[in-house]
């Protein structure tokens, strides 16, 4: 198996990371040289890594390839690029639609997107895919678990939903510095608040097919505090202000 990757941000590490430790097998990985930094860390992490200064000898070499540039780079250089019928596609560019990604790539090869995030890394998270395709199922199946999304438009909300993950961060940094101000040590903060949320994450998950609503209920007790951190954040509209960014993210990409 031949794999190219147009593009080398952060999304394209953390996929081949998860790549390089998964069971996929893979004969070569071809990556380009836009990003030297990252395309240099990957080229050591396993001699089935192949840095090309063109993208089209990418295409060339490869089965399977990967778009993970930006929106106004893909546009600029996927119509040049030569494509094959042979080719399997996936895009991971949030909002190039199928329709452009057809127009651009002219030839009529199976093109999937993909919403990978960065911890596919550790070959964990959620990959929604559009359309469906048993092979790109299984192969992210692999990588973490794949959801397989009936139509383009549902997909814009799994994209709208994933740019809270940077305010998710923050909150935690924020929480983190709360307690670094208040005289706890930094590494000790940050491994509580992380190590916190990854247990109530987990826990929500094996909780995931009843209503969340119960674990928001469950988690508190009468005048405790979890009850006032709930009540004082819905007073302040913590909780409408994240559903009017959702609703602002989905609109941009609807525009699209």
């Amino acid at each position: 198996m031949h794999l190219g990757f147009i593009g080398t941000g952060q999304i394209t590490k953390a996929v081949i990371t998860g790549i390089i430790a998964s069971k996929i097998k893979i004969k070569k990985i071809y990556i380009s040289n836009r990003n030297k930094k990252v395309s240099k860390y990957l080229k050591t992490k396993s001699k089935k890594i192949f840095i090309i200064q063109d993208n089209q000898e990418i295409l060339d070499k490869s089965k399977w390839i990967f778009l993970a540039v930006t929106p106004s780079v893909g546009n600029k250089i996927i119509k040049n690029l030569k494509f094959k019928s042979s080719h399997t596609i996936i895009s991971f560019i949030s909002t190039m639609t199928l329709p452009d990604l057809k127009k651009n790539i002219k030839v009529k090869a199976k093109i999937t997107r993909a919403i990978p995030l960065p911890p596919i890394s550790l070959m964990k998270g959620p990959v929604p895919i559009f359309p469906s395709n048993l092979k790109v199922r299984n192969f992210f199946n692999k990588l973490g678990s794949s959801i397989e999304i009936s139509n383009e438009n549902l997909s814009k909300n799994f994209w709208a939903t994933s740019g809270m993950m940077a305010s998710f961060y923050e909150l935690l940094s924020l929480m983190s510095n709360w307690l670094i101000k208040r005289g706890v040590k930094k590494n000790q903060a940050q491994d509580y608040v992380t190590s916190l949320y990854l247990a109530l994450s987990e826990y929500a998950v094996l909780n995931s097919k009843k209503d969340l609503r119960r674990l928001v209920k469950d988690s508190q007790t009468p005048n405790g505090l979890n009850e006032q951190g709930v009540r004082e954040l819905k007073k302040r509209g913590f909780f409408k202000l994240t559903e009017k960014t959702l609703n602002s993210i989905l609109k941009r990409l609807n525009k699209v």
